[in-house]
């Protein structure tokens, strides 16, 4: 048993270096791994019979000896359907080991609040579009499901949804339903799969300490300590768009006054550019436009916006300590013009900051960081224990 334990642990081990780093040669694969020539020679050769490993042209590393063959992982060997639920727009995409994509199907949406019934209907047919795109050979593992709202990990449901209307809805259970499939589902806030595709995928590869901070109609955060996703008892941690940054300010829809999602969110943003608050995407887009030129008022806009993100992002500093904080969607766009204002303060303004230096920085996978993130934890089983996941025929929806 114990035999069988390590050689488990050694396949996940080479299996997940090849999943995230790329291909590498036995060679590189034995100095990465601390493991035996021989050992990784069998280890290889087992996850190639099953499908997951193949082997190229052998190559030439500039030394003595015999080229090694260049191992990588078939990426769509085994795959996960990705669901991406936001306020403007919903998606669905195939994903595969190493990271590689099938185009994404997304449908943009008015920013009003759809019940769930016609949400369901557009998923459906968005994912029949994906699942199209899958060859007779190719492998559905399981299905991921990204959503802005708290969720619920244990028992896969949307338990809140403020700014799409949804409460209790067991959302990946009716989807599998709908499509007629029989694997596994996760379920994730779009925050902390936010935070894992950019540690996995983006700009904070190699990072173990990170808070995602991504601006929509809210702001959706995500944080990872240690290299591991902070979730809490059952996934509400880190919900920290309503953390309170100004008490005098207006009126949440949680309760509180001041939240910071108030302040640095969309409409926030927009009204004080003198843009509608509801003017979504375009709105945004004519925004840029007037910072690109240097319009007074947009400049301002953002002056007033830094500070109140400089204010919460220091106070997030000096709880976390993080190594990097990360602006996606909103933020991302707007990241040129209010990081200056931001570091300063987290230079002086913060206890942590002050002695420990925090990168703010854009997202590099901007808006399908969420459906990345969301594939990356379904994938995780296989990547565990990569003998103990299911990998025969392709199953198709009915």
């Amino acid at each position: 048993m114990a035999t069988d334990a390590v050689r488990r642990s050694n396949l996940s081990q080479v299996l997940r270096m090849l999943h995230i780093e790329g291909p590498a040669t036995r060679a590189q694969i034995t100095t990465r791994t601390g493991l035996n020539r021989s050992t990784v020679l069998t280890l290889v050769q087992e996850l190639a019979d099953v499908g997951l490993v193949e082997e190229g042209e052998p190559q030439s590393t500039g030394g003595r000896g015999r080229p090694s063959p260049l191992v990588s992982v078939q990426p769509m060997r085994t795959t996960v359907l990705t669901i991406d639920v936001k306020v403007d727009s919903i998606g669905a995409g195939i994903v595969g080991l190493g990271g590689h994509r099938l185009p994404f199907h997304r449908l943009e949406r008015p920013r009003v609040r759809i019940g769930l019934e016609p949400t369901l209907d557009d998923l459906e047919a968005l994912a029949r579009h994906a699942l199209d795109d899958l060859d007779p050979d190719q492998h559905l593992s399981a299905v991921a499901v990204s959503v802005a709202g708290l969720v619920h990990r244990h028992s896969l449901t949307v338990s809140e949804g403020p700014n799409i209307g949804w409460t209790q809805t067991p959302l990946p259970r009716l989807l599998l339903e709908r499509l007629g499939l029989d694997v596994p589902a996760v379920l994730a806030n779009d925050g902390d799969a936010g935070v894992w595709a950019e540690h996995q995928r983006g700009v904070a590869v190699g990072v173990d300490d990170v808070v995602y901070l991504s601006g929509e109609v809210g702001l959706g955060s995500g944080v990872l300590v240690g290299g591991r996703p902070l979730g809490g008892v059952v996934g509400y941690a880190g919900e920290l768009g309503h953390m309170v940054v100004d008490p005098d300010g207006p009126r949440c829809g949680c309760g509180a006054n001041g939240c910071l999602e108030l302040l640095v969110g969309e409409q926030a943003v927009l009204r004080r550019a003198g843009h509608p608050e509801d003017g979504g995407r375009d709105a945004v887009l004519a925004l840029l436009g007037e910072l690109e030129r240097g319009e007074a008022q947009a400049l301002e806009a953002m002056r007033r916006t830094a500070h109140w993100l400089a204010i919460g992002i220091a106070n997030i500093v000096n709880v976390f300590n993080p190594r990097m904080v990360v602006l996606g969607d909103l933020h991302a766009m707007l990241h040129p013009y209010v990081v200056d204002q931001v570091d300063v303060r987290l230079a002086t303004k913060s206890l942590v900051g002050r002695r420990s230096p925090v990168r703010v920085v854009a997202s590099r996978l901007g808006d399908d960081a969420s459906a990345v993130g969301a594939a990356e934890f379904a994938l995780e089983p296989l990547l565990s224990d990569p003998m103990g996941v299911d990998l025969g025929r392709a199953r198709t929806p009915a």
